[in-house]
């Protein structure tokens, strides 16, 4: 099973939302997933991102994968170097 930490888009048409999520790479990417870790919002002015560290470093260190996007969003919050 490889556990991927990934956005989850919510929000309205043209008005994107995302959590972001810790899910099995298998599930779609709205559906099912395991853990809820934070919040990403492009649409305000500067863009809000919201995330638990303890949360983030700890399925990191459990091997979770964060995609491309995820991983420059933990970056721009500190949570990884």
């Amino acid at each position: 099973m490889a556990v991927k930490m990934r956005l989850r888009r919510m929000g309205a048409k043209k008005a994107p939302f995302y959590r972001v999520v810790v899910a099995d790479s298998r599930y779609p990417r709205d559906g099912r997933f395991i853990e809820e870790i934070g919040t990403y919002d492009p649409m305000t002015e500067p863009r809000t991102v919201k995330i638990d560290a303890e949360k983030a470093k700890k399925w990191i260190a459990n091997g979770a994968q964060p995609t491309d996007t995820v991983k420059s969003l933990l970056k721009e919050s500190g949570i990884i170097g």
